[in-house]
């Protein structure tokens, strides 16, 4: 192996979520999930998206009515029924391994019901055997953003310890009827991303109490158990299937050397660092637990949760990162969407600036904290393409993956490692924070717009052929372009 190849056996991939890429909101048995209400808006401000879907109880209900808005979501590129022509397309490119969720509304309906669906467990069925058959190793989400709506509107979401309790009934079905097909589970999407996503992550609604922060860490507290228990049933099967975590890089700079400006930021950070701390160590740090006195933060903690999180850590981590931020003391709260832009970085139509350095210090700081095996679970570039000679001419997406790539081998051979590196998403799907089609991230062009109007078709774009050139010559077409690299790096 020569220094500029990754590992023979390294898993290049590509990521997407159910709730994204499926459609079929209503086929077989399925039940509306938390996703399915996240309508687009034309007139959004696509520099200045804080929050992800969700709203009051009453906007929930409402827009469980509603009959004339578009909600991109339930519709997806219509995945469902094109998934063998996806996947072939996708090994084609030339994927060793391909991430996607289960949509938990498939499998229990309204969520808190005895026994499964069995019309949406046999499409799982189908769908990861169609993903090993294309030569693929399947990485599968359990819970995506797509909690079944009747635990939000009748229950609380996970807020309420029922709740874990119904969704550790759905992660043992997935358990007990995938098992080994699936070598690796992350149980919780981006389980720290809150509260940007704490309706579609956490099933809570706006209004839901006097303190939502408060309300919200009970929330995640009840994940981890959920978590650690699921751990606890694959180990209690013999199953050798690794299951992990997941987090959303949050790492910050300080907006100047002022000391203030450095110390907010590293409490700020640790706050980040909290979520993988307690899924990865197995305990709660006592840096948060300060913080949630300080804040009246009132953690409810049943008999053996401790115990529970200590016997069962996780056994990867797996990340997402797109871009960086700064944090100013005098500006800044604790918040995760409390943050200012970075003036040295160039913005994208959707305010992520672009920072390759900052992946290398996250994947570093990351690995220098827990040594755990990573899988860098999502990256990629959101971008608007435009269709010209029947193609796309996405110069700034290989651009972008080739740099990141290049940090991601610096990061390997100073001893980080890391499973798999999955492309988000390597076909147009509906984006997660805008619920439009025009922030596209893919190697396949989907044509379909924003109002859900279109052929269909899927086109490959000009990345497809690199991304595909790097997964054949395990990365050393990267090094045919020699200036890309940060200097700081070279």
């Amino acid at each position: 192996m020569s220094n500029l190849s990754f590992p023979k056996d390294f898993l290049f991939g590509g990521a997407v979520a159910a709730c994204q890429i499926e459609g079929a909101f209503d086929a077989d048995g399925r039940g509306l999930s938390t996703s399915d209400l996240h309508k687009y808006n034309s007139k959004m401000d696509r520099g200045n998206i804080k929050y992800e879907g969700g709203g009051t109880l009453q906007t929930i209900i409402e827009r469980m009515n509603d009959k004339e808005g578009y909600y991109p979501k339930r519709h997806g590129i219509d995945f469902y029924h094109t998934y063998e022509q996806d996947l072939a397309l996708l090994a084609e490119l030339g994927l060793k391994t391909f991430r996607t969720s289960i949509s938990w509304s498939r499998i229990f309906p309204r969520g808190d019901e005895e026994f499964p669906n069995e019309k949406g467990l046999a499409f799982y069925d189908k769908l990861i055997d169609e993903i090993i058959s294309n030569g693929m190793v399947p990485i599968i989400t359990m819970a995506h953003y797509d909690i079944p709506l009747t635990l939000v509107t009748e229950y609380g979401g996970f807020a309420n310890r029922k709740v874990t309790d119904f969704f550790v009934r759905y992660a043992k079905v997935l358990l007990e009827r995938f098992g080994e097909k699936v070598p690796y589970w992350i149980v919780f999407n981006q389980v720290n991303l809150v509260p940007t996503v704490q309706f579609g992550s956490l099933g809570l609604c706006d209004d839901q109490a006097e303190n939502m922060e408060e309300l919200m860490y009970q929330a995640v507290h009840n994940q981890f158990v959920a978590t650690a228990r699921v751990k606890e049933i694959a180990k209690n099967m013999g199953l050798t299937t690794k299951i992990g975590t997941m987090v959303s890089d949050c790492t910050r700079y300080p907006a100047s050397c002022k000391p203030e400006d450095i110390v907010w930021t590293m409490k700020k950070n640790r706050m980040q660092y909290f979520f993988t701390d307690v899924q990865l160590n197995g305990e709660y740090p006592q840096y948060a637990l300060k913080y949630f006195s300080d804040n009246n933060i009132s953690i409810t903690m049943e008999d053996g949760d401790q115990e529970l999180l200590a016997n069962n850590k996780m056994e990867f981590l797996g990340i997402s990162y797109y871009s960086t931020y700064i944090v100013d003391y005098e500006k800044n709260t604790m918040a995760i969407n409390s943050y200012e832009q970075n003036p040295y970085l160039k913005p994208t139509p959707w305010n992520w600036r672009v920072d390759p350095l900052g992946f290398y210090n996250s994947i570093s700081q990351y690995w220098d904290r827990y040594k755990v095996p990573i899988i860098i679970a999502e990256n990629g570039y959101g971008a608007i393409d435009k269709l010209e000679d029947g193609t796309v001419h996405d110069d700034y997406r290989v651009d972008y993956y080739r740099v990141h790539l290049k940090v991601l081998k610096e990061c390997m051979d100073e001893g980080v490692e890391v499973l798999a590196y999955l492309a988000w998403a390597p076909i147009d799907i509906v984006s997660s924070s805008s619920s439009e089609m025009s922030k596209r991230y893919g190697f396949i062009y989907v044509d379909i717009d924003d109002d859900g109007q279109g052929s269909r078709k899927r086109i490959k774009k000009d990345s497809f052929s690199w991304y595909q050139k790097v997964i054949h010559t395990h990365g050393e077409s990267l090094y045919e372009t020699k200036d890309s690299l940060p200097p700081l790096l070279k």
